[in-house]
């Protein structure tokens, strides 16, 4: 879930500052996980299953930057907080078979940036941070954006396995 592991690491960091750390690296484990997991995904498609997704001239374009520039684009992708999509770049990383050890070992870095700097700003602000979530607008708020996201996922492992099925041979 988009902002999921942000929210964690600043809540649990705000109450409890000593463990920051150890928060920002379950958080970061937690995310290189789930980058592996599309990784396996992604990877056995292949350019073939790109080109589903995007037109051969635009995998052609992305390859070429991947080729030369990759490393820093992933690692940027990683520091930036959401919206920024994250995910399109393990998606054609992997598909283009970008080297996984490589490519994990940028998003661990990356995030643990990311979730540490995180964690000292829940420091800095905890309080208030906690005080702000206490508020019911915001709690009806993020329920709501948790029970679009679920729905959002339903409806994306839906679509594809029913995509996945139609195109298999009987």
């Amino acid at each position: 879930m988009p902002l999921g592991n942000d929210l964690l690491v600043v809540a649990l960091t705000a109450q409890r500052h000593n463990r920051m750390l150890y928060y920002a690296a379950m958080a970061s484990a937690g995310s290189v996980i789930g980058c592996f997991l599309t990784d396996l995904v992604c990877r056995r498609g292949g350019e073939k299953g790109l080109e589903q997704i995007a037109s051969g001239r635009t995998i052609q374009y992305v390859q070429a930057k991947i080729k030369n520039h990759a490393g820093p684009a992933l690692a940027i992708a990683c520091v930036l907080p959401p919206p920024f999509p994250f995910t399109p770049f393990i998606i054609v990383m992997a598909a283009l078979q970008y080297p996984r050890t490589k490519m994990l070992a940028i998003v661990g870095a990356g995030r643990m940036i990311r979730f540490s700097v995180e964690g000292a700003l829940a420091i800095v602000y905890g309080r208030r941070i906690l005080e702000l979530a206490k508020n019911s607008v915001l709690q009806q708020t993020i329920i709501a954006l948790v029970v679009i996201s679920m729905v959002g996922s339903a409806w994306s492992i839906y679509s594809w396995v029913k995509r996945t099925h139609s195109h298999s041979p009987a």
